[in-house]
């Protein structure tokens, strides 16, 4: 079994929650933490003029919000973590799906005055198909919320998990004093201050020094909670964690710095090192000696200087090195990467080696699809990247003559990175985007026009549902898309895609034709 203590030490998690509950301020105070940046750039903060650093496109800037996933690792005590920032918002939650599917634990971040929104129930719903083990943030403790219990009692309904609280909030709003770490049993005690660290006390909880410390209402108020805690709760043991049944809480304010410490310290330790993955033809374990990885993300114009873009592996098992040749195995091709490199979101270095575990950016010149598998020789695919079906569509026209090239070349790229899906339509030969959320149409023009030089303009098109058509009976295929010609399209792999303009449309097909597979969900 190959690289052992490489592997044990690595944790690759996402960051996920509803939009503006403070995941992005997190990730930048746990790069705090790591020594990757020296001052956090405070996301909503004018005065500092830095944006976060895991929101590097122009657009994220300027809205406040991320709109892709970005990648970034360091190293913090003897572990080497890889943290993906997912986008919050709903519009783009496609790609936070895929990269749920990159990742061995997820940290959910929960605004503690606005408890569990839509966006964390759906995500959570993912966790739970792939039994991800999930960790709690309670963010935003510095303002006046839900009570701690009520939030938890909440989180236990509404995400469908048994909880247990691994630190303990002293008061909230105004009167916060910072909380109690259950974990290790000390105290924190925090000034609000968003760039320092903050001091830890061990201090006895029945001794007069609590008093002391927090004032003597706050340490009444506390042994009382923490007694209850004790009677409530069940001991937490890192089996039901790992095993998805239980998820531990942390309470805290990410924009002050409060108990993000606490969860850093706590997540290293009990969060699951690289664990197997099922690849279509045999489970992958990390551990193996030959290298293993596929592409679930893709991304243009990291460098705007360079258009160049970057394919986001997730290595499975054994190591990469650079230069070695690996078998790119839907195309069959053998492959050397001169510069593979890793990232602190849009700063890259390049890397010599990586291991199971680790997310490394690869360069594309259009080599790459989403779900592509990398090996050393082996010829294995790797499942459960789906694209969905999309739930908006529009028309897509050149509004510049002179520019059609550049708009040709941004779609393919901004398609390959599966910000939205494209379709041509057979019967007028028109190009139709689908995406799950009006924002993404928005995002799309706005980066044809700032890193292609192209300008587009949408066109309304009423359609219910895009849907991948396949059959075992040739001749019930064509005929049916003969009767359906004006709605058949093709979509970028050259597979028939079926447009149905209503639902009744939709079922009607269905009970017409029985011989046809419909499928809302595409595996790449």
């Amino acid at each position: 079994m190959a690289n052992e203590t490489e592997i044990s030490r690595r944790r690759t998690f996402a960051i996920i929650s509803h939009p503006d509950a403070g995941k992005t301020t997190l990730t930048e105070k746990l790069l705090l933490f790591g020594g990757q940046i020296q001052v956090a750039g405070a996301v909503k903060n004018n005065k500092i003029k830095k944006s976060a650093t895991s929101d590097w496109m122009e657009i994220e800037k300027q809205r406040g919000i991320s709109v892709t996933t970005s990648v970034m690792e360091f190293d913090y005590q003897d572990y080497k973590i890889n943290i993906l920032d997912t986008p919050g918002h709903q519009d783009f939650a496609e790609d936070t799906f895929r990269t749920l599917t990159a990742v061995d634990s997820v940290i959910i971040v929960v605004d503690s005055a606005k408890g569990v929104e839509a966006q964390t129930r759906k995500l959570m719903e993912v966790c739970r198909m792939r039994n991800t083990p999930v960790i709690i943030y309670a963010n935003k403790m510095d303002r006046e919320g839900k009570d701690p219990f009520d939030l938890l009692d909440e989180l236990e309904e509404e995400l469908q998990i048994a909880v247990r609280p691994l630190s303990w909030p002293i008061d909230q709003g105004p009167r916060f004093k910072g909380v109690y770490n259950l974990y290790e049993n000390k105290l924190n005690l925090f000034q609000p201050d968003k760039q320092v660290m903050t001091e830890k006390v061990e201090v006895d909880v029945s001794s007069e020094e609590l008093d002391a410390q927090i004032g003597t209402t706050a340490a009444v108020q506390l042994r009382e909670d923490l007694e209850l805690i004790e009677g409530v709760y069940p001991e937490f043991e890192q089996e039901t964690y790992l095993s998805a049944q239980v998820a531990p809480v942390f309470f805290g304010s990410a924009l002050n710095n409060f108990g993000v410490q606490e969860l850093l310290d706590c997540f290293v330790q009990i969060a699951p090192s690289p664990q197997p993955i099922e690849a279509i033809e045999r489970e992958v374990i990390p551990q193996e000696d030959k290298f293993t990885g596929f592409i679930f993300k893709i991304t243009a114009n990291i460098d705007p200087n360079h258009r160049s873009c970057v394919a986001f592996c997730k290595i499975c098992s054994g190591r990469f090195e650079r230069n070695k040749p690996y078998l790119h195995v839907r195309n069959g091709k053998t492959i050397r990467f001169s510069s593979p490199t890793q990232f602190m979101a849009q700063r890259k270095t390049t890397v010599e080696e990586a291991f199971a575990g680790d997310i490394i950016g690869l360069p594309d010149n259009g080599i790459f699809k989403i779900g592509d598998t990398l090996t050393s020789g082996e010829d294995l695919h790797f499942k459960g990247l789906p694209s969905f079906s999309p739930l908006m569509f529009k028309y897509i026209e050149n509004s510049d003559p002179m520019k059609q090239k550049q708009l040709a070349k941004g779609i393919d790229q901004l398609m390959d990175e599966g910000v939205a899906q494209l379709f041509v339509n057979q019967f007028n030969g028109r190009k139709v985007v689908g995406t799950v959320g009006q924002l993404q149409f928005e995002v799309i023009q706005y980066r044809l026009e700032h890193e292609y030089n192209a300008s587009c303009r949408w066109e309304p098109l009423s359609l219910f549902k895009a849907c991948w058509i396949e059959s075992d009976d040739e001749a019930e295929l064509e005929s049916f898309k003969k009767r359906k010609y004006q709605y058949m399209a093709k979509d970028r792999a050259g597979r028939d895609v079926f447009l149905a303009d209503s639902n009744y449309v939709l079922q009607m097909a269905q009970q017409d034709f029985k011989g046809i597979r419909f499928h809302f969900t595409s595996e790449f």
